[in-house]
């Protein structure tokens, strides 16, 4: 069963798409509330992210993924006159949920969620990347279905609170998304609606999710700011047949 959104303040979209699975309604939705926003916001200006900060994070990952490395590529080339910061070809990442900073997480909870994770009956599943949309502070692709994001979500969510690690947002607030560039400056938003309604005829990319990485999240401080990360556990999901096991990248 999939777990009910809501609306919650610090969600983008506010309000939940009126059905997680049907991929015209996902990508309309994510779409409408893009055209709506009036200004955008300097991604790199968020709360919560000083100079050192690192945290835990769940993630999707996508070092294999070439079709969206290619179709990323293209939309970055063809929004460079922007000027936004783009994500980088090894930086590419669904966040799912944050754990914790580094501070407040201990190496044993890390131990102890990494083992509850490898219990999960979580199955893999497949998800399509939709160009292109975008949100306040970066243009990004529509996910489609949400219901199995939704889902595993929920199940690293109770895990978490299992371990009583910090955690992050509630499920209900949970937008799934992949961004491919950041907004660095304020700006209207205008400007970059219409240069981003250009590439929304693009055919969406298929991607396979058999894993969830646990990874050490921190920003980079260059001329050209990115999300870098350590895996430090790497969590195959369920198959048909109903196993899963660890995978390379193991807690220190």
């Amino acid at each position: 069963m999939t777990p009910e959104l809501d609306v919650h303040p610090s969600a983008f979209p506010l309000h939940p798409p009126p059905d997680l699975v049907d991929p015209g309604l996902l990508v309309d939705h994510d779409w409408h509330a893009f055209t709506v926003v009036k200004q955008m916001t300097n991604h790199w200006e968020r709360p919560g992210w000083g100079k050192g900060r690192r945290a835990y994070y769940w993630m999707l990952t996508f070092p294999e993924a070439l079709h969206l490395l290619d179709r990323t590529r293209h939309c970055q080339n063809e929004l460079a006159h922007l000027s936004m910061d783009p994500v980088p070809a090894d930086g590419l990442h669904v966040t799912l949920t944050r754990v914790g900073s580094t501070d407040r997480v201990s190496n044993q909870q890390l131990r102890l969620l990494a083992e509850l994770a490898e219990q999960l009956p979580e199955e893999s599943f497949r998800i399509a990347a939709h160009p292109l949309a975008g949100s306040r502070g970066a243009v990004r692709f529509t996910l489609t279905p949400w219901s199995p994001l939704v889902r595993l979500h929920a199940a690293l969510c109770a895990i978490g609170h299992q371990t009583g690690v910090p955690g992050g947002k509630p499920t209900a607030a949970f937008r799934p998304h992949l961004g491919i560039q950041y907004n660095n400056r304020e700006r209207p938003a205008a400007p970059v609606i219409e240069s981003v309604a250009r590439l929304r005829t693009l055919a969406p990319v298929s991607l396979e999710i058999n894993r969830v990485d646990l990874v050490e999240l921190w920003r980079t401080t260059s001329s050209s700011p990115a999300y870098r990360w350590r895996v430090v556990r790497s969590v195959a999901l369920r198959t048909r047949s109903g196993h899963n096991a660890s995978l390379p990248g193991g807690l220190d």
